[in-house]
């Protein structure tokens, strides 16, 4: 039989992408009987035979012998005179197997046959590469930066596979450069049409903890469990820890000595500042410690609505909220309540929020950002000051602080 370019091409494939036998088989007889049905209407009458190693295939079309001039399916039957010329001894209501040469199928189908097979086998390739991420999702993956476009990286892993690392997955200090070897977990793969899209991130929280995982040998080996992750990536993370072994310091463990451990973590990170807190099911000292470095007087929760009042010194407000109030949002979502912070001593003071008919909630959540969430805190700065913190107008800081003197003139 001709050995055509298409059972050559078939033989560089099963070289190539390493499909096993039977698959190759199964992918070339589907292509096969495709082509016949198009041809003869179907394929039910046809045996295909497959030697993939030797680029080696047969088809043979099945037909019964009728009387001449009674053909009424020219697929399925054929006539006793026509049967005679192919064996003489051929009688009426006997099976006929004929030989049907590739070339019979006509140039045009030749070739379609031949992208047929490229695209079945790269339809199964791209199911495999689907299911090998699919199972990696939520893992660390390394992969080398390959194209650099102004919304996303794409990296190529050592089997040429692609994977896209997008501007929003990114830490906003990471610069890339050809060539580059890029970690991130894998946190996505879909199937767009019959070709796999991966995306990797190093923002999502799992990233970090996978790094725990993987930098800490007690993470590693379950002495130290990673209770929760929260981050604002490339600016500050919380990690909370716990061990079920008394004999472990668990945040010990994981910053080590000097931070020697988490240090690779936080250059990882792009100097991420990351706190270690120690888990406790203690939620007064939960919300205590996640609000480090700060340190509390005293915490009041209301477990119905889910907030906590938090009194601190006034010296320690600062430090509860941080920088672009990052630390109490992270401390929120660590501990999962919404907490309210309330100077020491400050009791007769009023929360900017029972101002809401008066102040429009945008303005009194500017003076939130920079951690001023109380009538009296709010009058003890310095217009000029308050004007340079926030992106507010100064004429809008006057009507905000006539309207609390109002409250305290009463």
């Amino acid at each position: 039989m001709e050995n055509l370019a298409l059972i050559d091409s078939f033989s560089e494939f099963k070289d190539d992408k390493l499909i096993d036998r039977v698959t190759l088989m199964a992918i070339l007889e589907e292509v096969f009987r495709n082509a016949l049905k198009k041809k003869f209407g179907s394929d039910d009458n046809f045996d295909i035979i497959i030697n993939p190693d030797k680029g080696d295939l047969e088809i043979w079309r099945n037909r019964v012998v009728v009387a001449d001039g009674e053909v009424e399916d020219p697929n399925e039957e054929i006539s006793l005179s026509a049967a005679q010329k192919i064996e003489p001894d051929f009688e009426i209501g006997e099976d006929v197997s004929e030989e049907v040469k590739l070339i019979d199928l006509g140039r045009r189908s030749i070739l379609a046959l031949r992208q047929n097979l490229i695209a079945k086998i790269h339809e199964h390739d791209n199911t495999n590469i689907y299911k090998h991420f699919k199972d990696l999702e939520g893992e660390i993956y390394t992969a080398e930066v390959h194209h650099i476009r102004h919304r996303a990286v794409i990296l190529l892993d050592d089997d040429g596979n692609e994977i896209i690392l997008p501007k929003e997955k990114q830490i906003p200090s990471d610069f890339f450069r050809k060539g580059d070897n890029v970690r991130g977990i894998i946190e996505s793969v879909d199937l767009k049409g019959n070709k796999p899209t991966i995306i990797m991130s190093r923002a999502n929280p799992i990233f970090l903890e996978k790094l725990f995982e993987q930098e800490i040998p007690e993470v590693f080996d379950g002495l130290i469990t990673v209770k929760k992750v929260v981050r604002i990536p490339g600016e500050k993370a919380k990690v909370a820890v716990d061990s079920y072994d008394d004999r472990i310091d668990p945040v010990g463990a994981c910053v080590g000595m000097k931070g020697s451990r988490i240090h690779g973590i936080v250059r990882e990170l792009g100097n991420e500042n990351i706190d270690v807190i120690n888990y406790t099911s203690n939620l007064n000292l939960y919300i205590s410690r996640a609000l480090s470095p700060a340190k509390v007087t005293s915490i009041k929760i209301n477990e119905e609505t889910k907030r906590a009042e938090v009194i601190l010194r006034p010296e320690e407000v600062s430090k509860a909220i941080g920088r672009g109030g990052h630390n109490i949002r992270l401390a929120g979502q660590l501990t999962g309540y919404e907490i309210d912070v309330l100077r020491e001593g400050a009791e007769e003071d009023v929360e900017l929020s029972e101002f809401s008919d008066e102040i429009e909630a945008w303005v009194i959540q500017e003076f939130h950002k920079i951690g001023l969430d109380t009538a009296k805190s709010v009058l003890e700065h310095d217009i000029n000051d308050l004007v340079k913190r926030t992106d507010l107008e100064e004429e809008t800081i006057r009507d905000v602080i006539n309207i609390l003197k109002e409250e305290f003139e009463e």
